[in-house]
């Protein structure tokens, strides 16, 4: 179970570097203490996020796959050009979550837009943000897209763990669409593994080709044969 007072401080700690960034005044405030200039507290951004990672139709894509994925940033951090941006996408890539909608990660894409300048976010890092947001549709970051490459890699992590781990993964992600019929969810589900195994490499980052290349493919294939069967 992801610890929520822990997720808290992260997202302040985030907060806080790109208020300081920013060359905010009230950097110093975004612990959750005082309104800086005039602007809402920082904790309620994390509380409101925090309520939407945590909502019910939720089943693989909730707190717990947020706290992953902050993970698996701060492993990957040494890639990116700017850990902040793509800490604050982790936040966000999800936030706005229903199972039976395609345009999820636009409006994720949007609630950064919205709510990271009244946070204290230039305008800058808000749009970086909202860019990278909107990548993990595709998953496909360019060669010359360090950031990218590591929020991608980071949310495709999952893809490489133990058997047991992975299995409890896609019982979740087929939780998460019960209202699809069996026959059309093993379609759908094929084809996105399909494409998956279709790319030349799922990871980008040196880390991520070294240590998740393999095993997730492995996981991959196995979940093919197991859909076909």
């Amino acid at each position: 179970m992801a610890d929520l007072d822990e997720l808290r401080s992260r997202w302040l700690r985030t907060l806080r570097s790109a208020r300081a960034d920013a060359g905010q005044a009230d950097a110093r405030q975004a612990d959750g203490g005082e309104h800086g200039a005039g602007r809402p507290e920082a904790g309620r951004y994390a509380d409101a996020l925090l309520r939407r990672w945590a909502e019910p139709q939720r089943r693989y894509h909730t707190v717990e796959h947020l706290a992953a994925v902050l993970d698996r940033v701060d492993v990957l951090e040494e890639y990116a050009d700017d850990p902040v941006a793509v800490r604050l996408a982790a936040w966000f890539h999800d936030a706005v979550y229903l199972p039976d909608r395609s345009e999820n990660e636009e409006r994720s894409a949007r609630l950064a837009e919205r709510a990271l300048p009244e946070a204290g976010v230039d305008a800058a890092r808000t749009a970086e943000v909202a860019r990278l947001v909107r990548l993990t549709v595709t998953h496909d970051p360019a060669d010359d897209d360090p950031d990218g490459q590591v929020l991608c890699d980071a949310d495709l992590a999952i893809l490489a763990a133990p058997p047991s781990a992975y299995a409890a993964y896609t019982a979740a992600v087929r939780q998460e669409y019960h209202f699809v019929p069996d026959d059309a969810f093993r379609e759908g589900r094929s084809a996105i593994l399909r494409q998956l195994l279709g790319l030349p490499r799922l990871f980008r980052t040196p880390y991520g080709t070294r240590e998740w290349e393999a095993a997730a493919r492995a996981n991959l294939r196995a979940e093919c044969e197991k859909l076909s069967s």
